[in-house]
């Protein structure tokens, strides 16, 4: 395994494993093979944490009923929510995919958690995850109430291409008069397209994520590279952010995504915006969901966990 960067034993003992096993990276496959080899991981997890409620219900959407998945580590009364947006490059992720991250960051928060199974490229192209993401935001400020969520209460969050549709379903959030979100958080998010940053030039990695999967997942998302011109598909593009929820960023050392992530974090502060950027060296894109494997990831979820606190309980 070679990565340029520190890289921590774990990681490296964890690159060996996906060698020996014969895992290719997303940018040796089609959309279709990944979806496969996603859901063969998925199938080799552990068992999840147990959540006192956990409720599988849909929502309007722009193109037809979005399902959502709602977490409650306790019932009875209203609480606040996350609405999290998994990851996979706008092309793989599932609700299935972001169980054990939901659970974890539900009981220890503790909050809701509702996470939003928006339409995957390239059947779907932008904008269709972002016209997805907010609509399902957007229901939960009316109708939270009716899942036992406090519509006043609300976070979106997201990792990689999910940290993108965070961003983005904050900025259109914001532009179109509200609601106000009580927090933001970006794990290692994709938010420029084309970046061209010393951490997408510098980090090579052939087991886990560099410049050619962000490639290949840019490539499946939009329909005509001048869509990626759009803060909607480049949240780190928009002119202004002033007005924006307070923002967790987390950032991985070894990460092509490193750089835009903390671009957008200084950004936000610059712009006034409440923000908390942690960075994990030595940690790889993907890092977040590897909770049992990797304790940096229970790390990142428990710092996740905090800010949630701060921001919805206080």
């Amino acid at each position: 395994m070679v990565v340029r960067g520190i890289v921590l034993p774990a990681v490296e003992a964890l690159g060996n494993r996906r060698i020996a096993a014969g895992r290719r990276p997303v940018r040796e496959l089609s959309g279709t093979q990944a979806r496969e080899a996603e859901r063969a991981e998925i199938d080799g997890r552990g068992q999840p944490e147990r959540v006192a409620e956990v409720v599988d219900e849909s929502v309007p959407g722009p193109a037809g009923p979005i399902p959502i998945r709602v977490y409650r580590p306790q019932s009875g009364r209203l609480l606040p929510a996350l609405v999290y947006f998994f990851g996979g490059g706008w092309v793989t992720g599932s609700l299935d995919t972001a169980d054990h991250v939901c659970r974890r960051l539900a009981n220890s928060t503790p909050c809701a958690v509702v996470a939003v199974s928006y339409r995957l490229a390239p059947e779907h192209p932008f904008p269709a995850a972002v016209e997805d993401c907010v609509a399902a935001t957007r229901w939960l400020t009316e109708h939270g109430a009716e899942l036992g969520i406090d519509s006043q209460r609300l976070a979106v969050g997201g990792a990689s291409a999910g940290g993108n549709l965070a961003a983005t379903t904050a900025q259109l959030v914001r532009d179109q008069g509200g609601p106000v979100l009580r927090l933001q958080v970006l794990v290692y998010p994709l938010l420029d397209h084309g970046a061209d940053t010393p951490s997408m030039r510098e980090t090579v990695d052939p087991v886990f994520f560099d410049r050619n999967d962000v490639a290949w997942c840019w490539a499946h998302y939009l329909t005509r590279a001048a869509d990626g011109n759009s803060p909607l598909a480049s949240p780190l593009r928009a002119r202004d952010l002033r007005g924006l929820p307070p923002a967790l960023v987390i950032t991985a050392g070894i990460d092509p995504l490193r750089d835009e992530g903390e671009r957008y974090a200084d950004r936000l502060a610059a712009a006034g915006v409440p923000t908390e950027l942690v960075r994990f060296d030595g940690m790889v894109h993907g890092f977040y969901s590897m909770n049992g494997v990797l304790g940096a990831a229970e790390r990142a979820q428990a710092a996740t966990a905090a800010s949630l606190r701060r921001a919805l309980l206080a």
